[in-house]
């Protein structure tokens, strides 16, 4: 399935989009797309009837937004540098381990909603990512097949960074990756069963119209498995909350001077096959 949330910010309603491209309310069978529900099988399965049964009211999607396909986000779970080809862009070290690092949940907007650049900022930068949803509470998992059984689904995220936060003042990368409206998620979570391989899919970011990332999360060093496994060893992942797995090569850190980092003006669009598209116009704070 393809669930999502429809709105005004703040105020989305829930809702499915069929495979005929029609987008369905689902305010009748649950409240929002959160982590109560993803954790809640019977609900999840009414859903699947209610759309197979083509009973779900169609809404008219003609300019209405799309939020976060996901409410009530406890915590974003990042990994740095993983994928080999970033890494070496970058001239890092192939990590021994997963980086991890947090994005505070209020970061999250919509896949269309305006990013805002920071004050003062000289380096923001793109990075386009598989996001994983987890469906399970999930504590001290011990193998792949545990770990892939606790994703709900999977979505497209843009991990918006400020490089000089990030790297040149100082302490941890907290401070380049928390800025207002720096995680655009959706436009669609969809859901574990109908993304067979998470390792069999393309990321394609574009800025301005012109492709910088062409990657496919084959080239993860840490596959999304591994990640919800070893991430679950350290802090308890619940229903609802988000792991951006990494960005592939063609960041703005790793083009050669000037590097053509974001300005107001600029317009980001970033896919993932199978995921939905995001398209977000950079305007200043």
């Amino acid at each position: 399935m393809k669930l999502l949330r429809v709105g005004p910010a703040g105020a989305e309603r829930p809702a499915l989009l069929d495979q005929d491209g029609t987008l369905r309310d689902l305010s009748a069978l649950v409240g929002d797309i959160d982590g109560g529900v993803l954790a809640d099988g019977a609900a999840l399965d009414r859903i699947r009837a209610a759309a197979g049964a083509g009973v779900l009211p169609a809404l008219d999607a003609t300019g209405l937004r799309v939020g976060p396909p996901v409410g009530r986000i406890g915590k974003v779970v990042c990994i740095g540098l993983n994928y080999h080809d970033h890494a070496a862009e970058t001239g890092a070290a192939t990590p021994a381990e997963p980086v991890v690092f947090l994005k505070a949940a209020d970061t999250v907007v919509g896949p269309d909603d305006t990013v805002l650049v920071p004050r003062r900022s000289t380096k923001t930068d793109w990075e386009v990512e598989l996001a994983i949803v987890i469906g399970r509470t999930a504590r001290y998992l011990e193998s792949a097949e545990q770990a892939l059984a606790h994703v709900a689904g999977y979505a497209v995220a843009h991990d918006v960074s400020e490089r000089e936060f990030q790297i040149e003042r100082g302490g941890t990368w907290d401070k380049g990756k928390n800025c207002a409206t720096f995680n655009p998620l959706g436009p669609w979570l969809v859901t574990a069963d109908e993304v067979p391989d998470p390792q069999a899919l393309g990321l394609r970011l574009w800025v301005n119209g012109e492709l910088k990332q062409d990657g496919s999360t084959a080239d993860q060093i840490f596959p999304v498995a591994e990640v919800v496994r070893y991430v679950s060893q350290f802090m308890t992942l619940h229903p609802g909350d988000v792991i951006n797995t990494g960005t592939p090569a063609g960041v703005a850190m790793g083009q050669p001077e000037p590097k053509p980092y974001l300005r107001a003006g600029d317009v980001v669009e970033l896919e993932i096959d199978g995921l939905g598209r995001q398209r977000q116009e950079l305007k200043d704070a």
